[in-house]
């Protein structure tokens, strides 16, 4: 989630303090035009972009091994899809829960003895609209759910509630809800709530 919305803050906020980065995102050349951007700004940055698609798992479970093996000290889960042409995916899962919680959750699991050893950190975006819905365990991916914020904020409540669990109050993680912001996500409000934000 490094190209989109909060992503290119946070980007650049890290840049700034002079961490390595490594941009992690299905789109290589909106991720290198990033990259190049902030070498501009920070030309002793030293960055690099490694392409994952989020809805293809074998893919993910790659680029995990990839990020052992370069033994980072921070994740930072910021990708997020919302309004998206739905599909399952290859694991059986709708692409929204897919790209949410599936995937992220287990970057997280698989790095996260790396990153305790070396007392970094995790960070995940979650979302308020996981009080839009409740659980339903006949539909846990809300493949017949609808409604976007919905099926977005089922996800988003699985990561985080899977993350706690997995953490287990550790101070290694942290969650986050960043309030309604001018993403992606949100541009398909009407032009009279954007005003109110």
């Amino acid at each position: 989630g490094a190209t989109g919305g909060i992503g290119i803050w946070v980007c650049d906020y890290l840049a700034y303090l002079g961490a390595d980065l490594i941009c992690l995102d299905r789109n290589a050349d909106k991720s290198n035009k990033l990259i190049d951007n902030l070498k501009r700004k920070y030309p002793n940055l030293n960055a690099k972009h490694i392409t994952v698609d989020l809805e293809n798992f074998g893919q993910v479970k790659t680029v995990t091994e990839q990020l052992k093996e370069l033994d980072i000290d921070y994740l930072i889960l910021n990708a997020g899809a919302y309004k998206i042409p739905r599909h399952k995916c290859d694991t059986g899962y709708d692409n929204v829960y897919q790209i949410n919680f599936i995937s992220p959750y287990y970057i997280a699991r698989e790095l996260a003895p790396i990153i305790k050893e070396k007392c970094g950190r995790v960070v995940a975006v979650s979302s308020i609209a996981h009080n839009y819905s409740k659980i339903n365990v006949n539909d846990i991916d809300f493949s017949n759910v609808s409604a976007s914020s919905k099926v977005y904020g089922n996800a988003k409540r699985f990561l985080t509630f899977a993350l706690f669990g997995l953490f287990n109050n550790d101070k290694t993680l942290s969650v986050v809800h960043p309030g309604i912001t001018f993403t992606n996500i949100t541009n398909h409000y009407p032009k009279f709530i954007f005003m109110l934000i």
